[in-house]
C-alpha cells in the first residue's frame, strides 16, 4: 500500500546541521530550506551520487559566484534568502541575458552557458545547486571563494 500511513517508513539518514559530510550515494532525506539557510560555507556538496549532485552555497553580501561555464554539467539553482542578478551568455565576455534573483527563484542554466550570480542584496545569497552529473569531487566543502577558485579539483 503506498499511502499506508501506518506502515514502517525506511530508515534513510537525515541532514544533520551539526555534520557537514557528503551523503552521497547513499537514499537521503532533507529539510532542504533549512539546510541551505543554516549553510555558511562558499559550496558545500552535501549529496554526490553518480548522476546527480547538491550543493549548498553562500554568497557574501556584495560577492558573487564567479563567471564559470560548465561544459558537460546542466545546472539547477534555487534562492533560499537574499537577492542577486544573474547574468548568463554563449560567450565568457558576452552575458546578455540578465535577471533578477530572490527568494524562491529557479535557475536553469544548459551546459556550455557562461553564467554569474551577484549578491547585490544585504545579507548573504543563500542557494542549493543541482548538477548533473556531477561537477565537483565527492565531499567538496570551500569554506570561501577564495578556495574555491584556488582548487580546480572538479570532474
Amino acid at each position: 500500500m503506498l499511502n499506508n500511513q501506518h506502515a514502517n517508513p525506511p530508515s534513510y539518514p537525515r541532514f544533520q546541521s551539526n555534520v557537514v559530510t557528503d551523503y552521497g550515494p547513499n537514499p537521503f532525506i532533507i529539510d532542504i530550506g533549512n539546510a541551505t539557510v543554516n549553510n555558511d560555507t562558499f559550496r558545500t556538496a552535501l549529496w554526490t551520487g553518480n548522476n546527480l549532485q547538491l550543493t549548498l552555497m553562500s554568497i557574501p553580501v556584495g560577492e558573487e559566484i564567479g563567471i564559470e561555464v560548465h561544459p558537460d554539467n546542466d545546472q539547477f539553482l534555487h534562492i533560499e534568502s537574499g537577492h542577486g542578478v544573474v547574468r548568463m551568455g554563449n560567450q565568457m565576455d558576452r552575458l546578455n541575458f540578465q535577471q533578477p534573483v530572490f527568494i524562491d527563484s529557479a535557475i536553469f542554466i544548459p551546459a556550455g552557458i557562461w553564467h554569474n550570480i551577484v549578491n547585490t542584496g544585504d545579507i548573504p545569497l543563500k542557494l542549493y545547486s543541482i548538477y548533473a552529473p556531477p561537477h565537483h569531487p565527492w565531499g567538496t566543502i570551500h569554506q570561501t571563494k577564495a578556495i574555491a577558485e584556488a582548487n580546480t579539483n572538479h570532474y
